[in-house]
């Protein structure tokens, strides 16, 4: 089956090119760059979700997210209700009021922790401290009720996903300047972002009667751990050793 399509509405916080509502701070003559215009990219949206396929934006800006939320908001009236689970890659920047759209709209937000602990030391450069609330809100968004999934942008970012946990849930920055986490009221538990691995990513890709958990009837997809991450000091997350990898009960792996 067709698994399902991407847009993309705005560049990267790095590169000045994600879309936000006010001038960077570093680069006041700058709002970022739409990839592509808000009109177009809603008409293919329209296409794509009335063809029957499953739709997710890269949105990265406070305004691209807005943009985003208000074109699946007026594809589903347009198109009609049913189950789509629109999804937005990355969410980084969300204006606070806008946080709760997500699970209001059932607007997926699809995130990468390693993103925040990199992006962390340097972001308040580029839009200043006020616009850091709503930045990489993991807690909040789960708060709010919204299905959160990570991944890890690779090949952007490391592949590895028990560095994602360790970065959700200590958030602290990749040199070492924020012992106690960057914008630490945006951390999470080990349970929910093992959760946001397995379960969530399921969900969101309409695989969760099969993927995602240990349960009867589904595919016996897991990993054999050298530590248990619900007791390990969660400093030592990221350097947990995988012992073994299963695939549909086929041992893949095995250190």
């Amino acid at each position: 089956r067709w698994g399902g399509v991407k847009g993309l509405a705005d560049g990267s916080l790095g590169s000045r090119t994600a879309v936000f509502h006010d001038p960077y701070t570093d680069m006041p003559s700058e709002t970022g760059k739409r990839v592509i215009p808000k009109d177009e990219l809603h008409e293919l949206v329209t296409a794509a979700d009335a063809a029957g396929l499953h739709v997710t934006v890269h949105a990265i800006g406070d305004l691209a997210n807005d943009d985003v939320l208000d074109i699946f908001q007026q594809v589903e009236q347009v198109n009609g209700e049913r189950d789509r689970r629109f999804r937005i890659e990355h969410a980084q920047h969300i204006l606070p009021s806008s946080v709760s759209r997500f699970a209001a709209e059932k607007v997926i937000a699809s995130v990468q922790p390693f993103h925040a602990i990199d992006d962390g030391r340097w972001a308040v450069e580029r839009i200043g401290p006020e616009r850091l609330h709503g930045t990489y809100a993991f807690h909040s968004l789960m708060a709010s009720g919204a299905t959160v999934t990570f991944g890890s942008d690779w090949p952007v970012a490391p592949l590895d996903p028990l560095l994602g946990v360790y970065a959700a849930v200590t958030r602290e920055t990749i040199d070492g300047a924020n012992p106690q986490g960057w914008l630490p009221e945006e951390k999470v538990t080990v349970e929910q972002a093992l959760i946001a691995y397995t379960a969530a990513n399921a969900y969101a890709g309409f695989q969760e009667g099969r993927l995602g958990k240990l349960a009867p009837g589904f595919l016996a997809d897991l990993v054999v751990l050298g530590a248990d991450p619900f007791t390990a000091d969660v400093e030592t997350l990221k350097d947990i050793p995988v012992l073994a990898t299963y695939v549909g009960g086929r041992a893949r792996y095995q250190a």
